[in-house]
């Protein structure tokens, strides 16, 4: 097994299931070791498409995701496995409920990938803690991810959608929902246009009106041109809601600007962005 962004800490859901499929096998598995060539199999997977490519991978590697321009899926039997948390140690389950998004977003790969969203999986079917993250990319646009939502409440387990919630999604009955809601982590919405800014602002009045008490409220926020993106981070940290600046990149993975860096390193950095304006700070 090969993660190129195994160095980020984040778990391949990808991989563990291979990984545990294999081990059903019979099969020993293990990372990748440029210094062992004794290996039937390599599978590697890059996510992003800016991630360097390791040189000593063999030739017959078997390379998957988005970061190598892959859009294979694995076959039903390995799809719908248990994943092998082992591979990483890992302290949560994961897993996507559903697949693919209704939206089409002219940055994201997820359309051209998983096509419009539909039902993927049953929560048991991944689920071997008392905690789980959610991978969906538009979970709140499914009925079948509703019903799994409800389900998550039964089960009384803590979550994290990962990706974020849909604010366009959130009105009063979904509010009251996602109050029942055991938070892992922060509750996670996206402002990445300024078209969304009165979407978050409705779905943080709704959802704090039926105490919905994640750790705390979180946004993503897009950062192309940084005064739109500081209109946004404005409006985000007067709702009293975290943000976390992502840089733009377009599909072939091409660096941001240096401008680009400086304002999502200041988001990014909690005292400096709770000290500093943007005027006023150095880069």
């Amino acid at each position: 097994m090969h993660d190129s962004e195994r160095s980020t800490g984040y778990p391949n859901l990808a991989l563990m299931k291979l990984s545990a499929w294999h081990k059903l096998q019979g099969d020993t598995v293990e990372w990748f070791n440029p210094l062992f060539q004794g290996y039937d199999i390599v599978y590697s997977s890059k996510v992003f498409t800016w991630t360097q490519t390791n040189p000593y991978l063999p030739s017959d590697t078997i390379k998957g995701g988005t970061g190598y321009g892959s859009y294979k899926v694995l076959p039903d039997e390995i799809e719908h496995i248990m994943p092998d948390y082992s591979l990483y140690n890992c302290k949560h389950s994961y897993g996507f409920l559903t697949r693919g998004c209704p939206n089409k977003c002219s940055w994201c790969f997820v359309p051209d990938k998983e096509g419009s969203i539909r039902a993927n999986a049953d929560i048991e079917e991944f689920l071997q803690h008392k905690t789980a993250v959610i991978m969906d990319h538009n979970v709140l646009a499914s009925d079948h991810g509703i019903k799994q939502i409800e389900k998550i409440i039964q089960l009384k387990i803590k979550v994290d959608f990962n990706q974020g919630l849909d604010a366009r999604l959130i009105d009063e009955p979904m509010a009251k929902l996602l109050a029942k809601v055991k938070w892992l982590h922060p509750l996670r919405m996206a402002c990445d246009s300024a078209s969304q800014m009165k979407h978050i602002e409705r779905a943080t009045r709704l959802l704090r009106y039926h105490n919905c008490k994640p750790q705390k409220y979180f946004c993503y926020v897009l950062v192309k041109d940084i005064a739109d993106a500081l209109e946004r981070v404005k409006f985000i940290k007067g709702l009293y809601i975290d943000p976390f600046a992502q840089a733009y990149r377009n599909k072939a993975g091409d660096e941001p600007t240096e401008e680009q860096k400086a304002f999502c390193r200041w988001v990014d950095m909690k005292s400096t962005f709770m000290s500093t304006t943007w005027e006023d700070y150095s880069w």
